[in-house]
């Protein structure tokens, strides 16, 4: 076999007997430069449009920084109270730490210190020489009891048992400055003096009542505090990771993950965090709460009977299901009736669309009428968003899961509609035929000869949209199609429970993956079956 080899000039003499062939359009030779160009000034277009520069811009990323550690942390809130000479820690009514909680990372010393109160002033208008029953004058006194009054000088004498003057009250000292009604009021006694917060080795506050002294990344800062003229004053200048708005105003210190400080004229709140999820199988009423691993075990085992008449399993379970801060039983309850309204949702359109399919299918019910009905009755089923559909059933049936399976039903039997009499429109017409030239009926026909060509289509769609009913059933809950959607929006709403979120969200995922792996099993088995 001989090759031949085409030179220079027979390419050259084929190319000028066909100059067509070798020349390619300007279009195609530009079309390549045209669309990245196209490209870039629709993405051009669209951040001038959007104002993208200016949400970037004005976007608060600590804010969305804060939202995301909340998904994988928890904050611990104590108050440090130091306005009235002394200083108090406080915690939130629904403290992660229970109702009385010490941490390890806040210490408090005691000392001497002045308490200063504000109290209401007596009146003075009246006459101080008249007595009465609740501070009886001193002359009254005196005829009463003649021996009693001897050696009581004039000071003592306008002292009652309900009105002690100050000789009495050494350690109440009333300032010169009354305001109205109330005066001020010093007292010295034992109490708590200092405290410290630590957010970590190198990070930690110390507080007097005058003064809190922030040490962080090997830098000290010294700031006044004066709950009386209610200023905040930095000693020194401020580090980076400290922030006054305006001068005399709160303080804010970021330490990054390990927390927040907002350092005030009367108080600092702290917002320490915490690394995992809190009180995530127990909360602070349960008995088990804040055992270790081996002693719930213990007492699961052989310990003691925690609650009168009832069994350490049976609390256990009881506990868990019913933990108040993250609700496991209603959570789960509200999971299952996602996964029963995406079941049944997606089985009752598959029911209502695929006999109504035949009839849509021109080459299956030849009714130009019946066909364009029915093709445009799921138009407009499909056409309106299952959204859409949730709002309108849940102002028709309330709040709940029939909503939210009305809804899937709807959406679903538009488009399983339309699928399935698509495909039946284009089967192969020689296998409906060679079951028709056997004598069979027409029921026989579409049940042999058209059925086992649609049916893989069918399975296929099916599942798919079974698999994705299940996402779509979350997102139809939030609003009030029932389901874990709802619960899902409620914990979002409230910007503080983002760990639920994220326990919520992980749910979701792993149920999507289950049902994801079911569908493809089923697909391959059930198709794989009819090949």
């Amino acid at each position: 076999m001989q090759i031949s080899v085409l030179t220079n000039s027979d390419i050259s003499a084929i190319r000028e007997r066909n100059p067509e062939a070798f020349e390619r359009p300007l279009w195609k030779r530009f079309a390549m430069p045209f669309g990245v160009v196209a490209t870039i000034l629709y993405i051009v277009l669209c951040a001038w449009f959007f104002s993208v520069s200016k949400v970037i811009d004005e976007a608060n990323w600590q804010v969305a920084g804060d939202y995301i550690n909340d998904w994988f942390s928890y904050e611990v809130r104590p108050d440090i109270d130091y306005r009235n000479g002394e200083i108090s820690i406080d915690f939130p009514r629904f403290s992660p730490l229970g109702d009385d909680p010490k941490p390890d990372w806040i210490e408090t010393r005691e000392g001497t210190v002045t308490v200063v109160s504000q109290v209401k002033a007596q009146n003075s208008s009246a006459p101080s020489s008249q007595g009465s029953f609740m501070a009886p004058a001193a002359n009254a006194g005196q005829a009463a009891n003649p021996e009693a009054s001897a050696g009581v000088d004039a000071g003592e004498a306008g002292m009652s048992f309900m009105a002690p003057g100050s000789a009495n009250g050494a350690a109440s000292t009333p300032d010169a400055s009354a305001d109205g009604n109330e005066k001020t009021v010093s007292e010295t006694r034992q109490g708590i003096a200092e405290a410290t917060v630590r957010f970590s080795a190198g990070t930690f506050l110390e507080f007097t009542p005058e003064q809190v002294t922030v040490t962080h990344r090997g830098r000290t800062l010294e700031i006044a505090v004066d709950s009386r003229k209610e200023t905040v004053t930095p000693l020194a200048e401020l580090p980076s990771w400290a922030l006054q708005k305006s001068e005399g105003t709160k303080i804010f210190l970021d330490f990054g993950f390990a927390g927040r400080a907002e350092i005030r004229a009367k108080e600092t709140k702290i917002l320490r965090r915490y690394l995992g999820w809190e009180n995530f199988l127990f909360d602070t009423r349960s008995p088990y709460w804040g055992m270790s691993w081996s002693a719930i075990a213990s007492h699961l085992v052989s310990g003691p009977q925690l609650v009168d008449g009832r069994s350490n399993w049976a609390v256990l379970w009881d506990n868990i299901l019913n933990n108040a801060e993250w609700q496991h039983g209603d959570v789960w309850i509200k999971l299952l009736q996602t996964i029963v309204m995406a079941f049944v949702g997606t089985l009752f359109a598959l029911l209502v669309a695929f006999p109504l399919s035949f009839l849509a299918a021109r080459n299956i019910t030849p009714n130009f009428f019946l066909n364009q009905f029915l093709k445009r009755f799921f138009d407009f089923l499909r056409s309106v968003d299952m959204l859409i559909w949730a709002l309108f059933f849940t102002r028709a049936f309330g709040p709940g899961p029939l909503a939210g399976i009305s809804a899937i039903f709807f959406t679903d039997t538009g488009t399983f509609g339309k699928l399935y009499s698509e495909a039946l429109e284009n089967i192969d017409e020689k296998q409906r035929e060679g079951v028709r030239s056997v004598g069979a009926s027409n029921m026989q026909v579409q049940r042999y000869g058209v059925v086992p060509q649609v049916l893989p289509i069918f399975i296929s769609q099916t599942l798919y949209f079974w698999e994705s009913n299940t996402r779509s059933a979350t997102i139809i809950g939030a609003v009030g199609a029932g389901g874990i959607g709802l619960k899902l929006w409620e914990a979002m709403r409230t910007n503080q429970d983002w760990e639920n979120v994220a326990y919520m969200v992980i749910l979701i995922l792993i149920v999507v993956f289950i049902f994801d792996n079911i569908s493809n099993a089923l697909r391959s088995h059930l198709i794989g079956k009819q090949g």
